[in-house]
């Protein structure tokens, strides 16, 4: 079984904001990542914010986002959590999945050392 964390407090805290059936529904697939299973939820792989970043998906009005991803440290790690009520890729979340990644990246090298 893979570990969980949230990269930072903030990634938490959005996570935590968002409605609690949603939040429900979001575990429920993360719980699944964790003991190596699939998700039932939709999912988009993001290679444009980094190698094995994925995005679980639930449409709707507003249509609601969990970033994660689960390549590192045996864990699955949480980057981002929000809401959306537009169409198309929501590119300031994006910014922050990745440069979240990034601050993961370095936890992980200053942690290797």
């Amino acid at each position: 079984m893979k570990r969980f964390a949230f990269v930072s407090d903030a990634a938490e805290k959005e996570y935590k904001a968002l409605p609690s059936d949603i939040q429900d529904e979001f575990g429920k697939d993360l719980r699944r990542i964790q003991f190596g299973e699939s998700p039932e939820l939709k999912i988009e792989h993001l290679g444009s914010v980094g190698a094995g970043v994925i995005e679980l998906k639930i449409n709707g009005h507003p249509a609601h986002r969990c970033v994660y991803v689960a390549k590192y440290m045996d864990t699955v790690v949480v980057l981002h959590s929000f809401s959306k009520t537009t169409n198309g890729v929501d590119r300031q979340a994006m910014n922050v999945a990745g440069q979240r990644l990034k601050e993961l990246h370095t936890e992980i090298k200053a942690s290797s050392k």
